[in-house]
């Protein structure tokens, strides 16, 4: 198997575009990953208690929008 060295410089050999296809490609596993990780997760019951927690929170009206969050970093 290659290893990532060997990978690092053959991406550095790539035209531009190919470079950019294969962020692209690679961001979109990612992401997929992240998205079975979650569904696993989920029904796991590991994201329970955290479901549980944001769901008072909105119950007790103990939640902020995010625009002021976000203004207030």
């Amino acid at each position: 198997m290659t290893n990532l060295l060997e990978i690092e410089a053959a991406i550095k050999q790539l035209p531009e575009n190919d470079v950019r296809q294969l962020a692209t490609w690679l961001q979109n596993y990612l992401n997929e990953k992240c998205d079975r990780q979650i569904e696993s997760d989920l029904a796991s019951g590991k994201l329970d208690a955290l479901i549980a927690k944001a769901e008072a929170d909105i119950a007790a009206n103990n939640v902020r929008d995010l625009d002021e969050i976000f203004h207030d970093l």
